[in-house]
């Protein structure tokens, strides 16, 4: 590519001939040959729906960035790029698509469905995210549906078992009736909804008084153990130890006394159910009360719920309401306010059941878990709250099996005769044991086997990453492990970097990261968070369309770490508009720095103050945009290269230079210095917006003439001797001065281009005298000026009256027939002698009239020493005037 090839506008569309490149040449190719130190990036892997989203963009690019910027500076960046393949979404979807659930067809046949629709939308989110210029090595591309990666899911298992770390266990869970699987506390959302507070009144077992108690879910009264109040509530302190019934079904329960009452809520006066929620867990271990299964894995209800068997749980409510205020149990009811746990997938409110379930004792861990918090670099640092927050809170185990089909098998059998739990070994790992029985006899002898038919939580998969990118569990694992950096989503930090803590924690003992930094989620310009429903969507791929990657990718690096960022469709036209307004500037200087040569050391001590100022510029933008991308701080980057290439270089530097590459007067080592400051400051700049906008810069720099890549070139050094705050301060006075008389031009209407005849610049300040006098060149050349002068003192200028306007509306109607005589008269004579006159005198005598000032006013300019006419310029915040000669 040379100069000539340059076209006139920049074309985003070439982006994609940039990433067949980058992939063709393997360039972003982790070598693990030791010959540089390595980085490791435990990258998010996201669910194949098969498309990426807005939040994507802001993730990834944010990781690009950080990869990119690594390389550049010497690392061997491992990138890689894995799916994790396994869950609820996946087969939610393919029960939409082929209108079936789960059960309806064979295991094999439901999970080949599975694969086949992850497949597909694997390569659509791939194709994506090398168009966006993601530079993920897919050599090291990891799927969690793979027997490769299955294996180390189900090595992980067996390893936390022998070591007592997951167990067999019958628990409430949490249980999704429209999923029909338990899901873990973490996989809990919860919404804010408006339901009735129903008072109803518990009968004494004898005649004396009962307990009102105030509860939200009626439905439950088949499954209620116990009332408890608070200890200190007077109101119950007499019946500690009685029993009340249950309306409708008459069954005597206890009450009970428990501080965690809280006797402001309803009546202070709780029912105990099984389950209603987290508490009711609490309270009916702590009691060893019985527990009642009224609802089945579907929401319906169980026998247990007498006339209401079979009954949904919000029809069991609504009749159960009915009945309660047909008896006259239900004495009042009020609207309240209620947080409803709700599956994080569908979106169905959970209930509490108690299950035979595999879990992974979190409780015997999260000491550790904090240990490992505490250890690792938070960016920003306040997001290891988060975690920490949520560890604390941890009363329950982890529930890690799932009753579905997609998703690594559990590797355990149960003895048809005794029934003991057997697990597979190592050596038969990967394995489905519903598809397949274990090579060996149980401890009764028996050899035959009923396969787990429960799949691993998914989390279980994703909470390895660091441990799989590194090639566990072979042993050389530890030369890549713990991973350097844990890049992802505020939204996952209770589940995917307090698993991913807690599990590689268990297995090695070590934190699975070293840094961990966290982005935000993107809202709507609408101010809300994006969603199909609001219409707030924005596709990547329209975006692509029309601006390209790199104005989208400076949209995302217009932020900070842990901020929620709105998407802005200005922010994007600006971001392309910058691009547009580097790539003029190059095109038009290309010529001049194409086919340079010379010897910087030598041209360096050639550098006039305006190259000395943008050079100092360019350097300290070196010096802070690496403290800055450091950091992870790319808004600061953005904003500062953005701002030196439009306002230093573009609409200063280039414009001040351009006299010295076109002038016949200006000598060889002055050209030179220009053209050597602007092939620098171009070529820099290009290394720093490189991990930004990779594209662009690769266009720029192959048009330099660069066989290599960018992106194969190191980040630009500071060159410490070109930084002097002194020459800015000097460099910036002079860019004003230019500011000034280019502003003077435009307001008088004179063309940019043309020439001033005259202009002086006075000061009484020695320094900024010394300073205007080296750039006096600069100055004259920059704006087109004739004569430049440069003179001590204050300009040597008086005021003339140049034209006198006769007000006609006073003069006609008071003078009345002399009235023409009188404007003939102060038409015809000098308008400054008579200024004079009426300064002197105050008046003036016309065929005996007295003419004074009200009667006119004076229009007036400026003159210098040398009488012509002058306009004067006082710049706010300069220790200096201007004073222009107008023709």
């Amino acid at each position: 590519m040379t100069v000539d090839d340059i076209p006139k506008d920049y074309d985003h569309k070439k982006e994609s001939s940039w990433q067949k490149t980058w992939q063709n040449n393997q360039l972003h190719k982790f070598i693990g040959d030791g010959t540089r130190p390595s980085y490791i990036i435990d990258t998010p892997p996201p669910y194949p729906t098969g498309s990426i989203h807005i939040g994507h963009v802001l993730n990834w690019t944010f990781i690009d960035m950080i990869a990119r910027f690594k390389r550049m500076k010497g690392f061997d960046v491992m990138f890689p790029q894995g799916w994790d393949c396994h869950g609820l979404p996946t087969e939610v979807k393919v029960e939409e698509t082929h209108n079936i659930k789960k059960n309806d067809v064979p295991r094999d046949e439901f999970r080949q469905m599975c694969i086949d629709l992850t497949r597909d939308n694997i390569q659509m989110m791939k194709a994506q995210m090398q168009a966006m210029g993601f530079s993920q090595d897919w050599d090291r591309e990891f799927v969690t549906m793979t027997p490769e990666y299955m294996y180390k899911t189900q090595i992980s298992f067996l390893k936390m078992y022998k070591n007592n770390l997951i167990y067999q266990g019958i628990h409430p869970v949490n249980w999704c009736p429209r999923c029909e699987t338990a899901i873990a506390f973490a996989e809990v959302d919860y919404k804010e909804n408006q339901t009735h507070l129903n008072y109803l009144e518990f009968p004494s077992e004898d005649s004396e008084k009962g307990v009102m108690i105030a509860t939200t879910r009626p439905e439950l009264l088949s499954a209620c153990v116990a009332v408890v109040v608070h200890p200190d509530d007077e109101r119950y302190q007499s019946l500690e130890g009685k029993n009340v019934q249950v309306p409708i079904f008459g069954r005597n329960v206890k009450i009970i006394t428990d501080t965690d009452v809280d006797p402001e809520f309803g009546t202070g006066a709780v029912m105990i159910c099984t389950f209603g929620d987290k508490t009711d867990v609490s309270w009916v271990n702590r009691y060893d009360l019985d527990i009642i299964e009224a609802i089945d894995e579907n929401g319906m209800m169980t026998s247990a719920a007498g006339k209401y068997a079979g009954l949904s749980l919000s029809e069991c409510k609504l009749e159960t309401t009915k009945d309660l205020e047909k008896e006259g149990f239900l004495i009042k009811k009020e609207k309240v306010e209620q947080n409803v746990g709700m599956c994080w997938r569908c979106k169905t409110p959970i209930e509490i059941l108690v299950k035979k379930q595999w879990f992974v004792a979190v409780k015997e861990l999260t000491e550790k878990v904090e240990e490992f918090a505490d250890d690792m670099e938070w960016i920003p640092e306040h997001m290891k709250i988060r975690l920490l927050n949520w560890s604390g809170s941890m009363d329950w185990d982890w529930c890690i099996s799932r009753q579905r089909i997609f998703a690594t098998p559990i590797p355990v059998w149960y003895c048809k005769d005794c029934g003991k739990v057997n697990i597979a070994s190592e050596e038969m790992l990967p394995i489905d044991p519903v598809q397949k029985q274990p090579d060996f006899q149980c401890e009764c002898g028996c050899s035959e086997f009923i396969g787990e038919d429960d799949v691993l939580d998914t989390w279980m998969d994703s909470s390895i990453s660091p441990l799989s990118i590194a090639g566990w569990p072979d042993p050389t694992y530890e030369k890549y492990f713990p991973a350097d950096l844990r890049p992802q989503g505020h939204d996952i930090i209770r589940t995917w970097a307090f698993y991913t803590t807690l599990r590689c924690g268990a297995l090695t003992g070590k934190k699975p990261f070293s840094q961990i930094v966290i982005n935000g989620m993107v809202y709507g310009e609408d101010g809300h968070k994006m969603s199909k429903s609001r219409g707030n969507v924005i596709s990547p791929e329209v975006v692509l369309e029309d601006y390209g990657a790199d104005a989208l990718r400076l949209w995302a690096s217009n932020s900070v770490p842990g901020s929620d960022v709105p998407f802005a469709w200005k922010d994007v036209k600006y971001g392309y508009k910058f691009l547009r307004k580097f790539w003029n500037a190059f095109r038009f200087i290309s010529m001049h720095i194409s086919d340079f040569e010379g010897d910087p050391d030598q041209i360096k001590q050639k550098l006039n103050l305006m190259d000395s100022w943008i050079l100092s510029r360019l350097n300290q933008l070196v010096a802070d945009s690496t403290i800055a991308m450091e950091e992870y701080n790319f808004s600061q980057v953005v904003n500062k290269i953005q701002s030196f290439i439009w306002h230093d270089f573009c609409d200063e530097y280039i414009e001040a230079v351009k006299y010295r590459l076109y002038g016949d007067e200006v000598d060889i080592e002055s050209k030179q210095a220009a053209r050597y400051t602007l092939k620098t400051v171009v070529e820099t700049s290009l290394k720093i917006l490189s991990p930004i906008t990779p594209h662009f810069t690769e266009e720029v720099y192959q048009h330099l003439g660069y066989d290599s890549s960018i992106h194969q070139s190191a980040w630009p050094e500071v060159q410490k001797d070109l930084i002097n705050p002194e020459i800015e301060k000097y460099g910036s006075l002079g860019v004003e001065i230019i500011g000034e008389l280019r502003r003077f031009k435009s307001a008088s209407k004179i063309p940019l281009n043309a020439k001033l005849k005259s202009t002086t610049i006075y000061t009484s300040n020695t320094e900024v005298y010394d300073a205007v006098e080296n750039m006096l060149m600069d100055i004259k050349g920059t704006i087109n000026i004739d004569e430049l002068n440069l003179e001590s003192g204050k300009p040597d200028t008086q005021e003339i009256v140049v034209e006198i306007v006769t007000l006609m509306n006073k003069i006609g109607p008071e003078f009345k027939a002399d009235a023409p005589k009188i404007l003939g008269y102060l038409q015809s004579k000098d308008p400054q002698e008579i200024a004079e006159n009426l300064k002197n005198d105050g008046e003036i005598i016309i065929e005996g009239h007295k003419i004074t000032e009200e009667y006119m006013t004076m229009r007036k300019e400026s003159v210098g020493k040398t009488g012509e006419k002058v306009e004067i310029i006082h710049p706010e915040k300069m220790d200096l005037v201007l004073e222009i000669v107008i023709r």
